[in-house]
């Protein structure tokens, strides 16, 4: 770990149009996969806690997978209800074939 930035996965883990959960500095966080670009956010919905990672990734959009909110895995913006708050959005970079997350 140097400058808070943490390895959590290999870039062949996690291929386009894919997404998975790691847990990092004490959180769980998602890791998505679109299009060779990563994004990160919380994988708690901030409805009532459902794990997106077990949820649908249709582009830029993850569904929960208990009630159907939708967030913009770029930015952790609420696409649609019933969520009303924002997703922590975590940067991400990629080293060689190491995907590296800043929490």
């Amino acid at each position: 770990m140097t400058d808070g930035w943490i390895k959590v996965a290999s870039t062949s883990e996690i291929p386009p149009g894919m997404m998975k959960s790691y847990p990092v500095g004490g959180k769980d966080i998602l890791i998505a996969n679109v299009n060779g670009n990563y994004y990160s956010i919380d994988n708690r919905c901030t409805h009532i806690g459902g794990p997106l990672a077990r949820g649908k990734l249709a582009g830029y959009v993850v569904e929960c997978p208990l009630h159907g909110s939708q967030f913009d895995v770029r930015t952790g913006t609420v696409v649609r209800s019933p969520a009303e708050s924002p997703e922590p959005r975590h940067e991400v970079k990629v080293e060689g074939s190491e995907v590296l997350v800043r929490v």
